[in-house]
């Protein structure tokens, strides 16, 4: 099974990592959502979300922007970044990313990786 997390800011993908209303997570198994739960990280540091991801046992996290220096923590986590996904709702990106069909915006990576 899969726990995919979405960073929300109202009611679409939050444009920066952290900077988000709550995290919308599914979960799916065999390509079907079987369940979905909106959290709230506890603390006021997105270097200390990476921990939390672990904890919730999220596989996947769907974004579009985020820093270099939070990627490397997760890396050691083993939890998938899927970084300069299109800004769409959570419905729409779930359904995407089930499908193999996540949309990304090559400026966003391009800006992370130089």
């Amino acid at each position: 099974m899969n726990r995919v997390a979405i960073p929300v800011f109202e009611g679409q993908l939050s444009e920066y990592f952290g900077q988000c209303d709550h995290y919308e997570i599914f979960e799916i198994d065999d390509a079907t959502v079987k369940n979905i739960v909106s959290e709230v990280p506890p603390g006021e540091y997105v270097t200390k979300l990476p921990e939390w991801a672990s904890i919730e046992k999220i596989t996947d996290i769907i974004v579009y922007r985020i820093e270099k220096s939070i990627i490397n923590l997760f890396a050691p986590l083993k939890i998938n970044l899927f970084v300069g996904v299109h800004i769409n709702t959570p419905g729409n990106l779930i359904e995407d990313y089930i499908n193999g069909m996540l949309k990304l915006d090559e400026g966003i990576i391009s800006e992370i990786v130089d």
